[in-house]
């Protein structure tokens, strides 16, 4: 079995499994980095491979399978059975196998003839053999329980066993089952197993298995270790077999061995010697897979004979057997052993036996050549990976050493070659012998006979050199592509590594990449059999499909041939790099380069000409196309320049090696700029083949002319020494190209034949002195003539005069400086404009001195004649005068200050002297510095005049101290004095660190603060950093070392010797770190990471950062020699993230990698081998999520903390609970709850603790503590004992006089409990089958078949605009009196003044209608709307109605121009929300409260008209029937309006009122109808009769025509001569407690199906008016009002009414609930939907806008952005009309239907709400009685939001055609000339304001719209009022 590496699972594979790349769990080696970070890692180096895809295991994998034609992956691990798709490794069925009850020394369950005296334990499964029966359709599963009990599976559904065995149910014949065919695979965890199907021969029965097994049995070393010699493996389990797997066939022979009728067909050791013979098997296999006829396939098996434990001498032997498969049934049967032979894999160097690679790894069969790894086992468990090698076998040896073997066996024996296996139990014989007259036939040459010796084993092993080394190397899989081999090696690691091979074997290339670190890859790689591109592999805990190649990764041909990748190459017509299959036409010559082609065949192009006169004509460019491409003839050929810049290329005729092609320039006008400062340009061709860029080249664009400009200097010298063909014209003083363009006078044609100006040195100039400047040229003879001027820059321009035609001088030069000296540039230019230079080759200068600046002292100043400065000291520093003396003296040297104070006896020192007058020049002092008697060196460039010397101290025989002495003519001597003193240094610490360096060391000893430069050495080498010294001490940082070794430490000053002392420093081996754990953390870190490893002791400091997430690295602390504690550092997001440590201050690295990334280096470096899984941070909460707790003093204190369920894994000790500053001590701590206690007294001055939790960084306050106060709290227990003394005495005596009362009472009191038990029982029992019933009757009840009563769209426009905020006309809203006609309807008169005429006289129309229209004209300009709006608005006494009001009228005036009118609106709102960003961006479009909110309102209900008519309205109306006729099927009390059926608890009759239907049969001539069947309630009033009366005749009428109730009289026929007027009240009206009570039908006794008459009345009774207008001190109709209050007054008449508790009722309102829940959920599903034939357009367009201005004003948080669709559409349009259904239709809206839509409303607005409910039981039942839907109603809000946004954005042009559709659809409804009457009020009241705003505005300023408001004005001031007064 491949190695294993211990660890957990991750918390869900199903999970995991969709994902890619799923997140690794946070308890094992972590997964590597996505394919993006790991290019970041790696460079190139993982270029080559990239990992499709994962599948994480919870459990430790074992085994897979492919099933190539079904495209399914099998995957087997511990105890789980998994089937996943081939693509993407998701999990198709998966199926459970363990843990079982099982016992190694028991016979499996199966047999159930034998007991078990042994006990059983639960024990994992581990999988031992997964293989396909493609044959069969069967899954072959064998595990390690039950003895290795194997199981037959369905191929397509690992979860269904195929075939059960043993048999359940027993067949016709009974199965008899032996041990043996039960005991198939090893039976323990560590024990090898290899399984192979064979095919079934030509007309044999079914498949069969061969298995090979390691002997777990008594004498191995996985028997159990006890007393037992009961061993069920020896005689059951052979080593090596062939089993029957006919499930067809049967079942009896199942599993069995007797393929052969003579014996059985295995391969079992002797028990003698199966110590010697310990097999453990790697692989088994056929080969060839797929034979071609005529060609025999074998069985092979690869293993190891194991060495003796405690033989020092016995090494592992690789052994590779083969055995012979039957021919078929003509053929011969064989049994095993016959064919069996095995001969020995050898893997080693020629370096003797060290380099033997003596233990099987991994094998991998190809084409001819058998791949293996090897490894050199160690002889104890190193931390070092174990060196492996790979080795290549060919098969034709084997086949050859193999029929050389049985040749030597029986033909001409030969001992030393051959052997027969005589530890085999079927085998035949001790020794081969000869076989006389018996001629060999190539088959028993192959597969031996029965009659020859078997077993054999060749003794010779087959020998290979390695052809790639590296450690831990654990799988290999071999490829051929093209000319090379590709192999891939999977390591102990978790690396995968890609070399390539030549023909020769050698290694090419090389790759690797991270699949899983830490996790070993197992021995079987395997590629995809559908697709050989990608190869599955297997870690210990994941299965990964990684693609072979990432040909992508290479971006140029050169990269991707240059790779040496065998799989990639360059497609040349599709410009990438891809695999072959992926390019097209990638089997035809030179459309592919493959890497064996190499980077020379990469397509390359030249350009003729490359260079390029931009003032020349070019007829075309050719290109010179070589490398491997195509034939281009016939192919859409262009030139691309960039920039979309092409022209037309052509290829003559066909070619493939040398291409020619021809290309037009392109034109001039787009020749790129020339850059500032150069002379050409570089332009980038390429030929662009199919619209693809294929092979580019460079030229040049140059233009000769733009020298001059770029050098003026040296304009003639650089234009004929320029690289291009350049010619001086020295008359235009110009650079040409053209050699024709320059005149006849003689030009130069070299650089050196330039005119120029020859360089003079020119000895320094005084400041302001006038002096003449020579100046000699060369080649000047042309210019002798012409005016030329001396140019010194800066505008300092002389006359120069001509001696010669080879010199000038330059007359009356003066020059001034305000520096010490200054440089001056000298140039000839010629007179006059432009600025033409002769040329400078080597520029001349002139230096002007200032002797008064830069010189303070006398050595300064005299020191500047070495300069050539003619300066003199007098007083200062000044000019040297005709008349003065030159020289002079100076004062002494003054030595201010020396550095250092003190130097070592060897010297060295560098001593720095600083002072005035320290010499004019160094020679002055060169031999003048002394310490004592001791000379100091001076050093020439550390030497500043006068000011600082710096000098090397020379050695000193003893100790002394001296002062510093300077002698230049004069002496001077410093005040302190310098000391020569011996350092010392004695000892070192710490003594030894990890050779990765990093160890902070203190060297300590005396004087070590002595001079200039000190240096501390390790090992005479290396330097230590950081130094800090002291006078006894020296803190550095050591280096890092080579290996681990004493190194001598070297303290050396001065770099003269080391200081005296003998100091060692010991590198030891570096500190390990083995685990960290916990793997998780919260996001916020903090959390206790503990590191566990070794030799820690010698760790100073230690840091722990996380890459690419990770915040602030974090420092951690040394425990021991083992343990180190680190705080996760915090993260930025939620992630899994490799972890670096850094030890002493160096990046952790593991040496185990290292010495393993011999793969690759640079993964090593970056690499990280451990990994953080960051998780969200826990969320805590109290018990019942109260945010207050209170709490007295003294009490004790226990809290119960809620915690939410995380998979951090948090132990108790990891969070710490406090009460402001007290610790809680945590006493209990579970997955989802924690206790803790507090058990010292709390106190504060406050009264207020917050009770905060932490884990790690994280600290959350979940709630807080409110203290009583203690002193309060003593006076109010004081108290209250007090009153309960007192009431107890009170009690006493109570008691004593009372008790026969309460006697009496008892039993009556026991009779009224039980009644109103039994009530409550009763009205629970009625509400359920109410809820039950109501919704199928309402449903049958509803008549659709009824016209929807819409109201026309000026009716709705009015009463949506003008509600009740209008003060326009504001009595006159409401429709007027209807006057009855004949059939009793009324009609409906237009009397809204918007509607009608606008009435004024006619003497005042003439000026007022201009007025109006002058005004109109202003409206409709932008500028003046928009101010007069807002100085509207800026006036405290424009109050909210006015602006509604003024907004409602713009609405209307500008109906006509909405496109202009949402311009407006817009503008207004961007005002809006700048004002509203400021503040709370959230509360904006909450209220109307200012004009553009109620614009906004009005804009909506236009816009949305018409989805409310087509879409909402008949939900709508159904709703609102639904609710009237739910309503009226209960008792309703027309006084208070309480009814039993309602959804509004404050409208809820508590009462229980019988109520019993009656069917009358009424007649009524009007509103087309004679006679009905109306239903009603006994209890109902007669007014509440008449109304259901009119409501059946007249429900196919709008409401606004129907009679009113007191309108009309009602007769009851009682008999054929008798009849009654019923009316609410008369004399036959019930008195009761002093109020009369309203008469009902049961007061009438009108029977069922009693005759009854409805007429018009002719006078009107209003002696009542209206019924629920009614004074409830004097009538009353179902229940007294205070009925609750006067309880205790109540008659003795009364007192028998039944009562219970009023809450009871409340039930009423679920049934409600219920019964109108279908049809709300039908509107409200018609609000939130989107038709597609009429997607709401002005939504989208608003919405968007609202979007536009959140992104401009960087809002992102999408609350806010919800918050604003919300407040502009749902609450300000739809609950408008949900509450206001009157708007829409004409209907009769009752107090109850607007207490019932009050909370459907209500329901919408939560729904739209984004903050959470908080409900309890102490909430109003409004809100509790949707809580349950309002979830579901918000998805779908949030889904129809998400509508909105994903529709096609509308243009400004789309949105304006809409909005004018909408105005022509209503145009002349309204007169807008009313509006504007109306406006112009507002416009009059405000006019200062308004001319204030229109003259403080500019853009009003520049269009006078001052003067034409003060027009409107003048037309309209003196009729308006006089008019309408008239009017």
């Amino acid at each position: 079995m491949a190695r294993r590496a211990a660890g957990g699972a991750p918390l869900s594979a199903r999970a995991a499994a969709a994902s890619p790349l799923p997140p690794r769990p946070p308890f094992r080696a972590p997964l590597p980095c996505p394919l993006l970070l790991l290019l970041l890692l790696l460079g190139a180096g993982a270029g080559a491979l990239e990992i499709q895809r994962r599948f994480p295991s919870p459990t430790p994998t074992n085994n897979f399978a492919l099933d190539g034609a079904a495209g399914t992956v099998y995957l087997a691990a511990v105890n789980r059975l998994y089937q996943l798709s081939g693509a993407n490794l998701s999990l198709e069925a998966e199926a459970a196998v363990g843990p079982v009850a099982d016992s190694p020394l028991c016979h499996a369950p199966q047999l159930p003839q034998a007991s078990c005296e042994h006990p059983r334990r639960l024990t994992d499964n581990y999988n031992k053999i997964l293989q396909l029966d493609p044959g069969q359709d069967l899954v072959v599963v064998c595990g390690s329980i039950y003895q290795g009990f194997c199981q037959l599976r369905r191929r397509g559904n690992i979860s269904a066993v195929a075939v059960r065995f043993p048999p359940a149910a027993p067949p016709a014949e009974p199965v008899t089952v032996f041990p043996s065919m039960l005991n198939v695979a090893a039976n323990h965890p560590n024990a090898s197993t290899v399984g192979l199907v064979l095919p079934p021969a030509a007309g044999a029965g079914g498949s069969r298995l061969l298995v090979g097994a390691t002997y777990t049995g008594y004498g191995s070393s996985f028997f159990p270790r006890n007393r037992s010699l009961e061993d069920h493996r020896f005689e059951n389990t052979p080593e090596i077999a062939i089993r029957s797997l006919d499930a067809r066939g049967d079942l009896a022979k199942l599993f069995t061995f007797d393929l052969n009728p003579s014996d059985d067909n295995i391969l079992k050791i002797k028990q003698g010697a199966k110590e010697q013979h310990k097999l453990g098997f790697v692989r088994a296999f056929l080969h060839p897979p797929d034979p071609p006829p005529g060609v025999q396939s074998y069985a092979y098996l690869a293993l190891n004979s194991e060495a003796r434990a405690g033989d020092k001498e016995s090494q592992a032997r690789s052994l590779l057997a083969r055995i012979c498969l039957p021919r078929g049934a003509g053929g011969d049967a064989k049994k095993l052993t016959e064919s069996y032979i095995q001969l020995g894999l050898q893997c080693a160097g020629g370096a003797g036996r060290g380099d033997l690679y003596s233990r099987l790894v991994s094998v991998f069969p190809a084409r001819e050549l058998l791949f293996a790894v090897f490894e050199r086992p160690q002889g104890a468990p190193a931390a070092r990976a174990a060196p492996a090698a790979l080795c290549a076998f060919r098969f034709a040896d084997v086949q050859a050493a193999i029929r050389d073997a049985r040749t030597a066996c029986f033909v001409e024996p030969a001992p030393d070659v051959v052997a027969v296996l005589d530890s085999v139990v079927q085998g035949t014989g001790p020794a081969c012998e000869r076989k006389r007259n018996i001629q060999l036939q190539p088959e028993q040459l192959d597969c031996g006979a029965a009659h020859l010796q078997h077993p054999l084993s060749i003794l010779q092993p087959l020998k290979a050199t390695p052809v790639f080394r590296a450690p831990g190397l654990s799988s290999v899989a071999v490829a051929s592509v093209s000319n090379y081999t590709v192999v891939f090696l999977g390591t102990v690691s978790g690396r995968l590594l890609k070399i390539n091979l030549n023909e020769s074997m050698q290694v090419v290339s090389r790759r690797v990449v991270t699949v899983a670190y830490g996790e070993p890859v197992h021995h079987v790689m395997q590629f995809d059999p559908a697709d050989p591109g990608y190869l599955y592999l297997m870690t210990s805990h994941q299965m990964v499909r990684v693609k072979v190649a990432a040909c992508a990764v290479h971006t140029t041909c050169g990269d991707c041939v240059g790779a040496a990748d065998a799989y990639c190459g360059w497609c040349a017509l599709e410009t990438r790099c891809t695999l072959q299959r992926d390019c097209a036409n990638s089997s035809q010559q030179h459309f592919w380069t493959s890497a064996s082609e190499g980077p020379s065949r990469c397509p390359s192009m030249a350009v003729l000409p490359a260079e390029i006169d931009v003032r020349r004509e070019y007829p075309g460019m050719i290109l010179q196309i070589t490398g491997s491409l195509p034939s281009l003839s016939g192919l859409e050929m262009a030139c691309d320049y960039g920039n979309n810049i092409r022209t037309v290329a052509r290829v003559p005729g066909p070619a493939f090696a040398h291409q020619i092609a021809y290309c037009n320039l392109l034109p001039k006008t787009q020749f790129p700029p020339f850059l500032p400062h150069q002379d050409h340009v570089t332009v980038e061709m390429w030929v662009r083949v199919n619209g693809r860029n294929i092979v580019g080249a460079n030229f040049t664009i140059y233009d000769c002319s733009r020298i001059g400009q770029v050098y003026p200097h040296t304009a003639c010298t650089s234009c004929l020494s320029a690289q291009w063909p350049c010619f001086w014209c020295t008359q235009q003083h110009a650079c040409v190209s053209n050699q024709s363009q320059c005149a006849a006078s003689p030009n130069p044609t070299s650089p050196q034949h330039c005119p120029q100006i020859l360089p003079l040195h020119l000895a320094p100039m005084p400041t302001g002195a006038s002096q003449t400047i020579p100046v000699r040229l060369a080649n000047a003879a042309f210019f002798q003539s012409a005016a030329l001027e001396c140019n010194f820059g800066q505008e300092e321009i002389f006359e120069a005069v001509w001696v010669n035609e080879s010199a000038i001088l330059c007359n009356q030069v003066a020059l001034h400086t305000a520096q010490k000296s200054q440089v001056f540039p000298l140039s000839l230019q010629l007179k006059g404009p432009p600025a033409r230079f002769l040329d400078s080759p080597d520029p001349m200068t002139v230096e002007v001195y200032n002797c008064a600046m830069g010189s303070p002292d006398c050595s300064q100043c005299l020191g500047r004649e070495d300069l050539g400065h003619l300066c003199v000291w007098s007083d200062g520093c000044r000019l040297w005068g005709p008349l003065q003396p030159m020289t002079g003296t100076c004062p002494a040297p003054e030595i201010r200050a020396i550095e250092p104070l003190s130097g070592p006896l060897d010297g060295g020192t560098l001593l720095t002297i600083r002072g005035r007058n320290l010499g004019r020049r160094l020679s002055d002092v060169a031999h003048g510095v002394w310490i004592g008697s001791v000379a100091c060196e001076p050093l020439a460039d550390r030497y500043t005049v006068s000011e600082e010397i710096v000098c090397v101290t020379g050695p000193a025989a003893g100790a002394f101290s001296d002062v510093v002495t300077v002698n230049a003519s004069k002496e001077g001597k410093s005040r302190e004095r310098f000391s020569y003193v011996l350092p010392l240094v004695h000892s070192l610490e710490p003594a030894m660190g990890p050779k990765a360096g990093g160890t902070r060391i203190t060297i300590h000893g005396s004087d070590l603060h002595v001079g200039f430069e000190l240096q501390v050495l390790l090992n005479n080498t290396e330097p230590c950093t950081d130094l800090v010294r002291t006078d006894t001490s020296i803190a550095c940082t050591v280096p890092g070392g080579s290996l681990p070794a004493p190194v001598p430490v070297c303290v050396r000053l001065e770099r003269r010797g080391c200081v005296r002392g003998n100091l060692t420093f010991w590198y030891m081996r570096n500190p390990v770190i083995t685990a960290i754990s916990p793997r998780r953390s919260p996001v916020s870190g903090g959390r206790t990471i503990t590191v566990a490893g070794e030799r820690f002791h010698m760790v100073q400091n230690v840091s722990m950062a996380v890459h690419h997430i990770g915040r602030q690295p974090t420092l951690c602390k040394v425990l021991n020699s083992t343990l180190i504690t680190c705080p996760s550092p915090g993260a930025l997001s939620n992630a899994s993230a490799p972890v670096d440590f850094f030890i002493n201050g160096r990046v952790y690295t593991d040496e185990v990698a290292v010495a393993e990334e011999l793969l690759d280096s640079e993964e090593a470096q970056r690499g990280s081998r451990f990994r953080l899984d960051y998780l969200p941070d826990p969320q805590f909460s109290t018990a019942k999520r109260e945010k207050w707790i209170k709490h007295h003093p003294g009490e004790p204190l226990t809290l119960v903390i809620h915690k939410e369920q995380d998979s951090l894994g948090l132990e108790s000790h990891e969070y710490r609970v406090k009460i402001g500053q007290v610790a809680c001590d945590i006493q209990i701590v579970s997955e989802r709850v924690i206790h803790c206690s507090v058990n010292e007294s709390l106190g504060t001055a406050e009264g207020q603790l917050p009770i905060t939790i932490q884990v790690g960084n994280f600290n959350q306050t979940i709630a807080t503590l409110q203290l009583g106060g203690s002193e309060t709290a003593i006076i109010v227990s004081i108290v209250i004992c007090s009153v309960l003394l007192l009431l107890s005495v009170v009690a006493l005596f109570v008691f004593c006089t009372k008790s026969r009362r309460a006697e009496r009472y008892w039993q009556k009191t026991l009779l009224q409990m039980e009644e109103m038990e039994s009530q409550i029982r009763e009205e629970i029992r009625k509400g359920f089958a109410e809820l039950q019933t109501d919704m199928t009757d309402l449903t049958k009840e509803l008549n659709r078949s009824q016209g929807i009563p819409f109201l026309e769209y000026k009716h709705f426009v009015t009463r949506t605009f003008f509600p009740k905020c209008s003060s326009l006309y504001e009595e006159r809203y409401i429709l007027p009196s209807q006057t009855l006609n004949s059939q009793g309807s009324s009609t409906v008169q237009e009397t809204h003044p918007l509607l009608g005429e606008w009435k004024i006289p006619e003497s005042c129309r003439p000026n007022m209608e201009e007025g109006i229209s002058l005004f109109s004209s202003l409206l409709n300009n932008k500028h003046f709307l928009i101010v007069f709006v807002h100085a509207l608005e800026q006036q405290k006494d424009f109050a909210v109605r006015d602006r509604c009001n003024l907004a409602s009228l713009l609405t209307i005036a500008l109906h006509g121009k909405l496109e202009y009118y949402t311009s407006i609106m817009k503008e207004l709102l961007v005002d809006l929300i700048d004002a509203s960003a400021a503040k709370n961006p959230k509360l904006m479009l909450r209220r109307t409260e200012s004009v553009v909110e109620k614009m906004l309102t009005n804009w909506m209900s236009i816009c949305m008209y018409s989805c409310l008519r087509e879409t909402v309205g008949e939900p709508f109306f159904l709703l609102l029937c639904a609710i009237k006729q739910q309503i009226n099927k209960g008792s309703i009390d027309a006084i208070t309006g309480k009814a039993r059926y309602t959804l509004n608890e404050e409208w809820l009759l508590r009462e229980n009122i019988e109520a019993k239907p009656r069917n009358l049969n009424v007649s009524f001539q009007g509103c087309g109808m004679d006679s009905l069947s109306v239903r009603a309630m006994d209890t109902d009033t007669l007014t509440q009769v008449k109304e259901k009366i009119l409501e059946a005749f007249c429900k196919n009428v709008p409401y606004s025509q129907w009679p009113r109730a007191e309108d009309v009289d009602l007769e009851w026929f009682a008999s054929s001569t008798q009849s009654y007027i019923l009316r609410d009240l008369d004399d036959t009206s019930v008195v009761e407690d002093g109020r009369k009570k309203l008469n009902t039908l049961a007061h009438y006794k009108i029977p069922e199906g009693a005759s009854l008459a409805m007429s018009l009345t002719d006078k009107k009774d209003n002696t009542l008016g209206r019924v629920k207008d009614l004074d409830t001190e004097k009538y009353f109709h179902l229940v007294l009002p205070t009925d609750e209050l006067s309880e205790p007054k109540k008659s003795h008449r009364q007192s028998h009414r039944k009562k219970v508790l009023p809450e009871i009722y409340l039930t009423r309102l679920l049934s409600t609930k219920g019964t109108l829940q279908k049809f709300l959920d039908d509107l409200f599903k018609a609000i939130l939907s989107i038709r597609e034939d009429k997607p709401p357009l002005a939504v989208k367009y608003f919405f968007d806008f609202l979007e536009e201005q959140a992104e401009r004003r960087g809002i992102s948080d999408p609350d806010t952005l919800h918050i604003w669709k919300t407040n502009s559409l749902p609450l300000r349009f739809w609950v408008n009309i949900l509450k206001n259904p009157q708007f829409v239709f004409d209907i009769d809206k009752t107090d109850h239907i607007d207490a019932c839509l009050s909370v459907i409303a209500q329901a919408f607005i939560d729904a739209c709400s984004i903050s959470d409910l908080q409900l309890g039981k102490d909430s109003p039942t409004n809100k509790l009685l949707y809580a349950k839907e309002i979830p579901e109603y918000r998805k779908i809000v949030q889904r129809y939001y998400k509508q909105i946004h994903d529709m096609t954005p509308l243009s400004e042009q789309e949105m304006n055609a809409h909005l004018a559709e909408e105005s022509r659809k209503y145009q002349n409804e309204f007169n807008t000339d009313v509006a504007m009457a109306e406006i112009y009020k507002y416009a009059k009241r405000y006019r200062p304001q308004i001319m204030t705003a229109l003259e403080a505005n500019p853009t009003a300023r520049r269009t006078q719209l001052q003067h034409k408001f003060e027009q409107v004005v003048a037309l309209m001031e003196d009729n308006i009022y006089e008019c309408y007064s008239e009017a």
